[in-house]
């Protein structure tokens, strides 16, 4: 049986494609190991099917001076160091650290400690602490850029190196003979682990699955260093891809753009698994089994919306709150995975406002392999995103277990879905941001529902596609290609 070593640099049991992955991969016969990286106490192991899962943590790795790759780990161009050698130079990255500072004084060093200062002698609120930080930020990236190029990634986001130091080692002990890396953080420990495998004579293919558009994604970190660092990054190892999927055919043809990839990567939809089965992860079994309705306390014959994963500001929802007061009667469920996060408060804070607290009810995630049954005694499924590039791309995860739940859909004119909406007739779009025309295309649904949920019926419905079990047969006619030796 062939290994196949998946890598995320989450907890796993949030991220419903990379656990459909792993289990779909190993139904199909593969030798499956998860690793996921993530800010927990200690190593957590479970079993999807017979996947096996192994959650690594990362606050458990002892402290490293910045910039520094663990002992044993190879850096760029396979050279074993502790500290990475900056390509094209003949000097490490450490001694390009120590001529920044002499070159620029304390400017590059001492950003932290400028905001520190701006705070304590000023006064200063934090977010003009922020902005005064950012012009000796933006002079680090052109600085670094110009040094390292694409390597320069060491200096404005060393953290990278914590995901190689816990995971790398042990993708070493498996051996795979194939690794998955997901995302974009896990591209560069799969490329260096690929390297290892082959120096040592072990010939290993690596998949990347990209499931964002990174030049268009929002940083996750408040400073100018983390979009950079991670394009260089990105493009720094997207080289050593045997093969490349990703979640839709618009993100498929930007990959090849960006990266002149010689083969366009293969599409892997985020559509949910179509037949019913048991919980996925450890200590999910004792989740209710009661329906979206019931658990709202909410009768038949109330209105129902419901709005399923990540709270953002840019995911739209206050836009819904917003729209409330001018949809009497209606009520909205929020299907999120903290209910006490602050930005959930926040949302139901703006409710309480607006008068319409009473009729917003808060819930946690159910397994995704639970979801599209719990959603479905719901009236409409809401995808109110703001326009953000990655928004205008792909075709998410809620949009495909809402179809399969037979809810209409209630989209913002984000570019992929209000399209397809609008071919398919399982919905109405309305105006991103734009609360009045949010509730216009709700009491449109409402008046009609059934004109809406006829899209998934009959021989035209597009759900026997938009199923994982079509997914998986894609992913692996791929594994089995790139392992099937040729001369």
């Amino acid at each position: 049986m062939r290994r196949v070593v998946m890598l995320v640099d989450n907890a796993v049991e949030g991220d419903s494609r990379v656990q459909k992955a792993a289990r779909s991969a190993a139904d199909a016969g593969w030798d499956v190991t998860l690793i996921g990286c993530a800010h927990v106490d200690a190593e957590r192991r479970w079993r999807l099917g017979d996947a096996e899962v192994r959650v690594l943590p990362l606050a458990a790795a002892p402290a490293r001076p910045p910039a520094t790759a663990p002992a044993g780990v190879s850096g760029p161009g396979g050279v074993v160091s502790a500290v990475p050698r900056v390509e094209g130079s003949g000097v490490s990255a450490a001694s390009a650290s120590g001529r920044a500072g002499s070159r620029d004084g304390s400017g590059l060093r001492g950003v932290s400690g400028l905001r520190a200062r701006l705070v304590a002698r000023g006064g200063l609120p934090l977010r003009a602490a922020r902005l005064a930080r950012r012009p000796v930020e933006h002079a680090e990236v052109r600085y670094w850029r110009a040094r390292l190029r694409d390597g320069a990634w060491r200096r404005l986001e060393p953290c990278l190196w914590d995901y190689e130091r816990v995971a790398g080692p042990v993708v070493d002990e498996l051996r795979p003979d194939l690794i998955h890396a997901h995302d974009f953080r896990m591209l560069g420990v799969a490329a260096r682990a690929v390297d290892r495998a082959r120096e040592q004579g072990r010939e290993v293919k690596l998949v990347w699955d990209a499931h964002e558009w990174l030049p268009g994604a929002r940083p996750r970190r408040d400073n100018a260093r983390w979009l950079p660092a991670h394009l260089g990054y990105v493009r720094e190892y997207v080289g050593h891809a045997d093969a490349v999927v990703t979640v839709s055919d618009t993100l498929a043809d930007l990959l090849v753009r960006d990266h002149a990839l010689p083969e366009r990567p293969t599409v892997i939809l985020n559509a949910p698994v179509a037949a019913a089965s048991e919980p996925t992860a450890s200590g999910s079994a004792d989740l209710p089994a009661s329906d979206l309705r019931e658990r709202c306390g909410l009768s038949p014959g109330t209105p129902l919306l419901v709005y399923s994963g990540a709270m953002a500001v840019q995911r739209g929802v206050d836009t819904v709150v917003e729209a409330l007061p001018l949809l009497p009667g209606v009520h909205l469920a929020l299907v999120v995975a903290d209910p006490d996060a602050a930005y959930v408060r926040q949302v139901v804070a703006r409710a309480a406002r607006h008068q319409v607290g009473d009729r917003v009810h808060v819930l946690p995630y159910v397994p995704h392999r639970r979801l599209v049954a719990f959603l479905a005694t719901a009236d409409i499924g809401l995808i109110p995103l703001h326009h953000w590039p990655n928004h205008e791309i792909a075709l998410i995860t809620k949009f495909f277990e809402y179809a399969h739940a037979r809810l209409p859909i209630v989209v913002s004119d984000v570019r992929t879905m209000a399209d397809t909406v609008r071919a398919t007739g399982q919905g109405e779009v309305f105006r991103a941001r734009d609360a009045a025309d949010l509730a216009r295309a709700v009491r449109a649904v409402l008046a009609d529902p059934a004109r809406y949920r006829a899209a998934y019926e009959g021989p035209d419905s597009p759900l026997p596609g938009w199923t994982w079990e079509a997914q998986a047969a894609r992913l692996d006619a791929l594994y089995r290609r790139l392992l099937t030796p040729t001369r």
